[in-house]
């Protein structure tokens, strides 16, 4: 969004905008949530991890432009990434559309209309452009079958026909999916290797995938920056099978922005799956890779707190493969390990990193548990709380393997009897996992 407006009532109109456009796609977007809850100027962009690392991870500085809304740790942002202006007039002259026509959007069933303070916001049109880049992602996900189905009816060279034909076919699905899901091939890009095919913008606007808002973990603590919000983002890069480039939407164009740019970008806040823990809670944290990020923002927030009142130990296990190339947050990490720190062991507290490649055995962050057992389990005695966050994979079940061997091995319980505790953990609301693939 151009940051030349500046006043509230240019932000009153932008979150208007955004919200009747996302309320006339056919994407799932509840109504509600179809404005933004407020916008960000992003002011810092670093690298977290050294330029010859394969991953790029940065740290993003955001300051609330428009109202500053209250959040909590542990709390979750979406952002709506923006597209390329180049990609968004690429699609739409390859669809013969007027950018700067003004259309309207709704369902055939008029029933299903949104009332919006008994002003229908569907009647209000909108530029044709706008509507694209804010709810059709035409340059980042792919299509679904149906949409090289309805394709072959418009097709008129007769072998582009022949060939969506079979692609939609039962026949043509693993052939389907080598050329469109395993290459991630855009809506675009698509258009462009089947150039006769013609389609009324009504299908287009039903059959391209939605432009989806991209969720992050909040790695800053409101009590420590109350008018900002930090984030910690992977930037998503990989090689399709054909060796062709790919990136993630969301996070190379956060990568891109220059904080002197002042681009205004709308986010959604909303609960995660990390509750804030009171003060007085000890806490067992693991978090490795990005997962550390949450856990950044619980980091800082106690530290505040120590100001004023008692806080209860925090012990955090973070992880990753290079103790000099991909360790995250490692001054701030080590800062609050020393002189009465959160994380320091004067405070009952302690930081412990786990470095997988450094050595020819790989260490993960369970290893460094097993070496803390009796700290954990002295902690687990005193009411702590387990938070867990970062890959889906393996690491959330590997983790809770790990405590099960500890609880039995320093409570001299069988095993069983360790999954039942942690069981009982689970349902009164002290182990949280927050996961992502």
């Amino acid at each position: 969004m151009d940051s030349r407006l500046s006043t509230a009532t240019d932000f009153k109109y932008l979150q208007m905008q955004i919200g009747r456009a996302r309320s006339m796609s056919s994407g799932k977007v509840p109504h509600e949530k179809s404005k933004p809850d407020a916008f960000l100027k992003m002011v810092k962009n670093f690298p977290l991890t050294r330029a010859s690392h394969e991953k790029d991870v940065r740290h993003f500085e955001f300051e609330f432009v428009s109202q500053v809304i209250k959040y909590e740790i542990g709390d979750v942002l979406e952002v709506l990434p923006s597209q390329s202006p180049a990609a968004v007039d690429s699609f739409i002259q390859r669809c013969n559309l007027d950018p700067e026509s003004l259309i309207t959007v709704h369902p055939r069933e008029m029933e299903n209309r949104h009332i919006d303070n008994n002003v229908n916001t569907l009647d209000v049109p909108i530029k044709l452009r706008t509507f694209v880049e804010l709810t059709m992602d035409v340059t980042s996900a792919s299509p679904r079958r149906y949409f090289f189905e309805v394709m072959s009816f418009f097709a008129t060279a007769e072998h582009e026909k022949e060939r969506l034909q079979y692609f939609a076919s039962p026949e043509g699905r693993d052939d389907l999916y080598q050329y469109n899901q395993k290459e991630r091939r855009t809506v675009v890009e698509v258009l462009e290797d089947f150039p006769s095919v013609q389609m009324p913008f009504e299908w287009f606007v039903q059959l391209v995938p939605p432009l989806k808002n991209r969720a992050f973990s909040i790695s800053s603590s409101p009590l420590a920056h109350p008018t900002q919000v930090h984030l910690t983002v992977d930037v998503v890069s990989w090689t399709t099978p054909f060796k062709r480039k790919r990136q993630g939407l969301c996070s190379t164009w956060l990568a891109s922005l220059d904080p002197e740019q002042s681009i205004y970008i709308p986010v959604w806040f909303h609960k995660g799956l990390l509750p804030p823990p009171p003060p007085s809670l000890p806490l067992i944290v693991i978090g490795p890779g990005t997962g550390c990020a949450p856990f950044r923002g619980f980091v800082e927030e106690r530290a505040v707190q120590s100001q004023c009142s008692t806080i209860a130990p925090t012990l955090l296990f973070f992880g990753c493969r290079n103790e000099n190339n991909d360790f995250l947050y490692r001054d701030f990490w080590l800062s609050h390990s020393e002189n009465d720190g959160v994380l320091s062991e004067a405070k009952g507290g302690g930081f412990y990193a786990a470095f997988s490649r450094d050595q020819p055995q790989k260490v993960y962050v369970q290893h460094k548990m097993q070496e803390q057992s009796e700290r954990i389990w002295n902690l687990l005695c005193e009411g702590a709380a387990i938070y867990v966050a970062g890959s889906s994979t393996k690491m959330p079940s590997d983790v809770m393997v790990a405590f099960e061997e500890i609880i039995s091995k320093e409570s001299g319980a069988p095993r069983e009897s360790a999954v039942r505790w942690l069981r009982s953990l689970e349902k009164a609301g002290k182990y949280h996992v927050e996961a992502w693939s």
